[in-house]
């Protein structure tokens, strides 16, 4: 799929396979989360623009390439997606970071909007939309609409797992958006949950149900 990228660095999968362990605590589930985050990260900022200056080292003058353009934006998925954020703000540090909360209806699976809250102008931002999960594709689907009904234009999506029916309506309704994934599970179950998966990842990051 155009704008689809499934990552496959060792390093990353290690990582994924601890947090998939059910014996994994809350403390180093959380530090992997942020790890994860930061690797894919890396590979999301691969096309940031560049310019050079002329900076002075211990040896010569010389010209060389720092990142222009510096306005990005987090946006986590609540309440999952802030297990990621420290990650990505590791790597771009000035990036703003807003927040969208929506909660999946237990029954109909379908997401609802509680709190949308998003940097000033939005518009001028690359903005990257980080949730752990992607499994139905409807609470992303919904949080990036309500980014681009805000103004939002550059979007990127990261996760760390995603299952294939949420992916492909993903990418069939925002086919614009660029999309990272560390891992593409094998289905959801009847309760929308994937496979193999790693369980819920908020309530794993944060300790509480």
């Amino acid at each position: 799929m155009e704008n689809v990228t499934i990552l496959d660095h060792p390093l990353l999968q290690h990582k994924i396979t601890m947090l998939r362990d059910k014996n994994t605590g809350t403390n180093e589930f959380r530090t992997l989360v942020k790890e994860i985050a930061m690797l894919e990260g890396y590979e999301a900022l691969r096309d940031l623009p560049t310019e050079n200056i002329e900076i002075e080292t211990p040896i010569e003058t010389c010209q060389s390439p720092v990142i222009s353009g510096k306005k990005m934006a987090v946006v986590p998925i609540l309440r999952a997606g802030l297990g990621m954020v420290e990650g990505l703000l590791a790597l771009a540090p000035t990036a703003k970071v807003g927040h969208i909360g929506l909660y999946r209806d237990p029954e109909t699976h379908t997401p609802h909007e509680y709190y949308c809250k998003l940097p000033d102008p939005i518009e001028l931002r690359t903005i990257f939309v980080v949730d752990p999960m992607l499994a139905t594709g409807g609470s992303a689907c919904d949080a990036l609409t309500m980014i681009k009904n805000h103004g939002g234009r550059k979007i990127k999506f990261l996760c760390i797992i995603a299952a294939p029916e949420g992916l492909e309506k993903l990418h069939k309704e925002h086919p614009d958006v660029q999309i990272y994934v560390g891992h593409l599970d094998r289905q959801l179950n009847e309760d929308a949950y994937i496979c193999p998966g790693l369980g819920d990842a908020g309530d794993r990051i944060f300790g509480t149900k």
